[in-house]
């Protein structure tokens, strides 16, 4: 297996890995649109969760060993073959539908198959390098337990289902955080940064996407028009807010950490903080769907009606929750304080229980006009060392 070294970049089979992950995001949101209520958005977090994990262990071996080079490489197709099925398994992660297979179990399954061809990529990767061999071992446990409890899950219905499925999450995530960064690599922190950023961008891709599943199959008219513009408008934002400057400050700092504290900061940062992100983004694209369906007619409604509810909340908290993600990611890597960010996140939770009461046209207008404010504020703010991050020498 070939070695990746520190100015490696992202290889086509991540790329192509990447893809199901797409298809996964879409099918969270769909699922959460069959059922747009607290339960509803809840389990999608949990589905979110564990398709996450799938997709950062990857993230981990194709920092330690090329991807789309050797064993590694049918090892990374094997996976995407295991992930798709759990991506059309999602509809049916926790009600099995009339007819074919269990589809909890079937879920269960295929992620115990990912997670599986994972260690032993680790394994054969590790080499004769002991201390990364012994964390191998060490992380065995967690996927384990991790998947038996879904499989549990799988038999249950209810709240005591979202209850297993709760504990699979924090015995896979928990167990990681308990076993220590020892052992674990980070050869190239230009790579395990590029990884995460061009996630990012795929799931804020899930919101454009959304924009068009809203109003698909229906005339389009000016409040579909306006209503798309503003949902774009949006999901730019978020972009900015993200790659301006603060996806080269994470990197920088992740290339500037040394020994454990760079795979520290690789795992908080990185692994746990950038899935309240991929969350907000994807809950966003729920309330942006709903949004766009409410302006189209859909299912009787006008651009005249009030979103509310869960879908309400998910467009505004899913907004402030990827604006806490970011600022907690920058506080850890730079410990740069993002107040403003912090406080717009409060702001959007604080007056979700009032747009309530506003067309759903001008609950997106306030929505973008609030993030525009946040970007144009930072531009002007930060202009002089924004432009001096943005345009320093690559090695710095």
């Amino acid at each position: 297996m070939e070695r990746v070294t520190e100015g490696s970049a992202a290889t086509t089979l991540e790329l192509f890995f990447d893809l199901v992950f797409v298809f996964a995001l879409t099918q969270v949101t769909a699922f959460m649109a069959e059922d747009p209520t607290p339960r509803g958005l809840l389990r999608g977090a949990l589905i979110l969760a564990v398709v996450w994990w799938c997709w950062v262990g990857y993230s981990w071996s194709s920092n330690l060993v090329k991807a789309d080079e050797g064993a590694a490489r049918s090892a990374m197709l094997a996976a995407m073959a295991a992930m798709f099925l759990i991506a059309i398994a999602i509809p049916e992660s926790f009600d099995d539908l009339p007819g074919g297979l269990d589809g909890p179990v079937v879920f269960a399954l295929c992620y115990l198959l990912v997670r599986a061809v994972h260690l032993v990529l680790f394994w054969t990767a590790s080499g004769d390098d002991r201390g990364l061999r012994a964390q191998v071992l060490r992380f065995l446990p967690t996927m384990v337990g991790g998947t038996v409890l879904l499989l549990v899950a799988s038999q249950t219905t209810g709240a005591v289902q979202v209850l297993l499925w709760a504990a699979a999450v924090l015995f896979d995530y928990g167990g990681t955080l308990v076993i220590g960064a020892t052992g674990w690599r980070i050869n190239s922190p230009k790579h395990f940064a590029e990884r995460h950023g061009l996630i990012v961008i795929i799931a804020l891709g899930e919101s454009i996407v959304a924009i068009g599943v809203g109003v698909n199959e229906l005339a389009i008219s000016w409040p579909i028009v306006a209503g798309a513009l503003l949902g774009l408008v949006v999901a730019a934002a978020l972009w900015w807010v993200y790659f301006d400057t603060n996806g080269l400050l994470i990197e920088r700092a992740l290339a500037s950490a040394e020994g454990h504290e760079r795979v520290r900061m690789a795992r908080a940062a990185f692994s746990y903080l950038h899935l309240p992100a991929v969350i907000g983004i994807v809950m966003l694209a729920l309330g942006l769907k709903k949004a766009l369906g409410y302006l189209a007619g859909d299912d009787g409604h006008s651009a005249a009606d009030h979103l509310h509810g869960a879908p309400l909340w998910a467009l505004y908290g899913g907004t402030a929750l990827y604006l806490f993600a970011l600022a907690a990611i920058s506080w850890r890597c730079s410990r740069t304080q993002k107040y403003q960010r912090l406080g717009l996140g409060l702001v959007l939770v604080a007056i979700t229980p009032l747009v309530a009461f506003l067309p759903v046209l001008v609950t997106l207008g306030v929505l973008a006009a609030v993030l525009v404010g946040l970007v144009m504020g930072e531009w002007s703010y930060y202009k002089a060392q924004r432009d001096e991050i943005r345009h320093a020498p690559e090695h710095h």
